[in-house]
């Protein structure tokens, strides 16, 4: 198993720990739960869009945030673990949210660009050309031969990214349960 491969099967299954981890170090108040779930509200819609374009396997999605990004979908989840970190008002949760996931990330966004590469060939080279890797242009990429797509619900449904929302839903619960706890 490659270190991609290994970074892409284990990201979520360490996830969870970790978390746990950052919650014991959480020290949250309602102002940074609040500036917190705001920004991961900007996560979570970034990943829905991305989600609604993205046919995993099938095609090359290069359109919608696709023309901006080649990562839309983990540049919404870098801002949904920086709303995390807010949120956790502990630089050591920070610390820990914000390395997981540039070590992890970096190492996934590495290992799906040589495996788009060999699916897709010179139009993924075309593509990753024009299109920055993971900080957005600001300029809608005009890609040859890129077959043109629209936002899908179905789409979002079958990628199953409404699973993120309810885990951070569900972190944001806890990190309430803790100020709670502590105010007691």
């Amino acid at each position: 198993m490659s270190a991609g491969e290994f970074f892409a099967r284990w990201r979520v299954r360490l996830g969870y720990p970790l978390s746990l981890v950052a919650l014991a170090f959480a020290r949250p108040n309602p102002r940074s739960i609040r500036l917190g779930a705001l920004l991961g509200l900007i996560g979570l819609l970034i990943r829905a869009l991305a989600a609604g374009y993205l046919r995993k396997q099938e095609v090359l999605a290069t359109t919608g945030p696709y023309a901006y990004t080649r990562n839309p979908l983990y540049l919404g989840s870098a801002i949904l673990t920086l709303g995390a970190a807010v949120a956790a008002w502990s630089w050591v949760s920070a610390v820990l949210l914000c390395g997981y996931f540039a070590l992890f990330y970096s190492m996934v966004m590495q290992g799906e660009e040589r495996e788009l590469r060999l699916q897709h060939g010179p139009a993924y080279d075309a593509y990753a050309r024009a299109v920055p890797l993971f900080f957005p242009s600001l300029t809608h990429a005009k890609i040859d031969g890129a077959r043109s797509g629209s936002f899908s619900f179905a789409q979002y449904k079958t990628n199953r990214e409404y699973r993120a929302a309810f885990g951070f839903l569900v972190l944001l619960g806890s990190l309430f349960l803790i100020w709670r706890l502590r105010q007691s």
